[in-house]
């Protein structure tokens, strides 16, 4: 278990220039979520007692997007050593025992591996660090082991032998310290470097010099893959996409074609569900147990109750409550409106900010006007209704229970309970009139290609 007295700094001053991109980079979204995201709902299991996240100067964005947790500034981008000691003073705000040092841009990294380092540390030694096994180290520091595993030093690769290239336990540069040891060692650091910046990992060698023990957690080289550019982004997002079918798929949701499906990272999907190929689950999404979801639909902020049926090509918005059993067919979008249980809209329908009652129809080709170009208004429509294909409904208006709205009716007055609404000009027959048309129509064609 994590201490009680735990505290968690994240990096995440970094301009991310290779990202060539005006948002800062731990905002950029893996998954459906930010990057820095990821890192806070990993940390979270831990119970920290402070979590300091470090931003440089005017990241407004990056705070904000930290909140609850308090943010240091990093004045001078002077290294990663530099930055953890911009924390300083608001993680030892109160006692705090351990330091466990993170990155806003790891968005791979798990609660699992941060508890096998709490779980290590437990068992004495003053600081953890985390490795992984690269398959091709190339320019990343490598981890110097003696005998017992335990770090002697970590050797850029600017600056290794040849022996020491052919290592592959290569530094994430996540690490878990005493607390008083890791600022006590912090203020040794230096900056006689070619970059002239105060380097986090030149603490491993001055623990050793004073004779503290460093033992090493292994994680998997995904679990701390860094992102750096967008290219780099888009490995991540393929990662956490594979995560996440893995994860839907043990716990009982079929994926007929895992790799056309996309998850956020707050999906959840319920036993027996079953996705077809082709859908998109924007962040906010829950679907109980029993749902079919058919191909080409896109959700977001929508919630699918037990043994409802979606699709295909059906888009669920924010604010979309499907009730148990029912039915959004093709090319139907529902937005800020609850259908309660077995109600139906099977085809080429917008319901926005409306409620259709239980077992209620609506027709393909309905409309809930829901906009007057000032304010949004809301469509009732009771238990049992039917709404007949082709109609426009224009809110703020009411359908009663059982009432029935005849097809292609323009609806702007409430309907009552039982009441059969028609809301359209009366149909009138010209008999022989077509032959006339026809023959003028087509005079009327070949003046105008003349």
């Amino acid at each position: 278990m994590a201490s009680s007295k735990l505290g968690i700094v994240i990096l995440a001053a970094g301009k991310g220039e290779r990202m060539a991109s005006e948002q800062p980079k731990v905002l950029h979204q893996v998954a459906g979520r930010a990057m820095l995201g990821h890192v806070l709902a990993a940390i979270e299991p831990l119970g920290a007692r402070r979590v300091v996240v470090v931003v440089g100067p005017g990241m407004d964005q990056v705070a904000a997007a930290a909140q609850p947790h308090e943010t240091a500034v990093q004045t001078e981008r002077l290294g990663t050593g530099h930055a953890v000691l911009a924390a300083k003073d608001k993680l030892l705000a109160e006692p705090l025992d351990q330091i466990l040092v993170l990155y806003g841009d790891t968005p791979m990294l798990t609660s699992e591996v941060l508890s096998r380092m709490t779980a290590r540390k437990a068992e004495g030694a003053a600081i953890v660090a985390l490795a992984f096994e690269a398959q091709d180290p190339a320019a990343y520091g490598r981890m110097v082991t003696d005998a017992r595993g335990r770090l002697e030093k970590v050797v850029e690769a600017v600056d290794a032998d040849a022996a020491t290239l052919e290592i592959k336990l290569c530094n994430a540069g996540v690490l878990l310290a005493d607390a008083g040891l890791l600022f006590e060692l912090l203020d040794q650091v230096g900056k006689d470097n070619p970059k002239g910046e105060y380097f986090l990992t030149d603490v491993y060698g001055l623990a050793r010099q004073a004779n503290q023990e460093i033992a090493i957690v292994v994680a998997s080289e995904e679990e701390v893959m860094g992102v750096n550019s967008r290219a780099e982004l888009a490995v991540a997002e393929r990662a956490w996409q594979d995560r996440l079918r893995r994860q839907a798929m043990a716990r009982g949701a079929t994926l007929i074609d895992p790799a056309t499906v996309w998850l956020s990272a707050d999906t959840a999907l319920g036993r027996d569900v079953v996705i077809e190929p082709g859908v998109v689950f924007g962040p906010g999404v829950t679907v109980a147990d029993g749902a079919h979801i058919k191909a080409f639909s896109h959700l977001e902020g929508a919630t699918v109750g037990a043994g409802a049926m979606v699709g295909p090509f059906a888009r669920l918005r924010p604010g979309a409550e499907l009730q148990e059993k029912v039915r959004v067919g093709n090319f139907v979008e529902v937005k800020n409106a609850t259908l309660e249980a077995g109600a139906k809209a099977n085809h080429l329908a917008y319901l926005g900010d409306a409620t259709v009652g239980a077992a209620a129809n609506i027709g393909a080709g309905t409309i809930f006007c829901n906009y007057d170009g000032f304010a949004k208004h809301r469509t009732e429509i009771g238990a049992g209704a039917f709404i007949g294909s082709n109609s426009t409904l224009i809110a703020p208006v009411a359908v009663g229970a059982h009432a029935v709205v005849a097809g292609g009716s323009t609806i702007d007055r409430d309907v009552a309970a039982d009441d059969l609404a028609f809301g359209r000009a009366r149909q009138d027959n010209k008999a022989g009139r077509a032959a006339a048309l026809r023959g003028k129509l087509a005079k009327t064609g070949q003046k105008g290609r003349t």
